[in-house]
């Protein structure tokens, strides 16, 4: 087919997997949490098993759902600033040709189900997509820009995400001091 539509579902669709997927984990841990501080049996009371799990895994879903959500319009805010410095293409062509590799995420998300029970698993399924999606764009917009250009797509692409995951880690890392001097021990 030839209508540039066709993959347009793939995205949210996407974004649905990996937040079931990373969900379902989270409902099971958060379940087991509840256990061993004693909660569980208090939340039994009002909510049968598969209505907790159900609800929990409703929260956890749209917890997931909105990062993802942000992560990826982060992401293609990013590259697309990368392009508007580093490309010369003013048809937009080279941004439509990369974006077959919504396919990536897809197939990624579904490969997601089968790590369910373990967070790494699903932290290494997601990061290889991620990585495998970044190596499939550079590649498709290499074909339409200089070689000095595609090198700096990459170092921006590559600059922005470090220093907004180092700024989101030292953030984490001051806030959890902050708490642990807060505390009286």
């Amino acid at each position: 087919m030839k209508n540039p539509y066709v993959y347009g579902y793939l995205p949210l669709i996407t974004i649905i997997l990996f937040s079931l997927t990373f969900g379902l984990y989270t409902v099971t841990e958060s379940i087991e949490v509840f256990k061993s501080i004693g909660v569980y049996t208090g939340m039994r009371e009002f909510l049968s098993e598969i209505q907790l799990r159900v609800f929990l895994l409703i929260v956890f879903a749209l917890c997931y759902f909105m990062l993802f959500s942000a992560l990826k319009l982060i992401g293609e805010t990013i590259h697309e600033l990368a392009m508007l410095f580093f490309s010369k293409d003013l048809d937009g062509k080279t941004v439509a040709e990369a974006r077959g590799g919504n396919v990536i995420f897809f197939f990624g998300a579904i490969a997601s189900a089968f790590g369910i029970q373990s967070f790494m698993l699903l932290m290494v399924i997601f990061l290889l997509t991620v990585l495998t999606y970044f190596i499939y764009v550079i590649y498709k917009i290499s074909n339409h820009m200089t070689f000095g250009s595609t090198i700096g797509v990459l170092i921006f692409d590559i600059l922005l995400w470090s220093i907004l995951i180092t700024l989101i880690v030292y953030v984490i890392y001051k806030l959890y001091n902050g708490i642990l001097a807060s505390l009286p021990i």
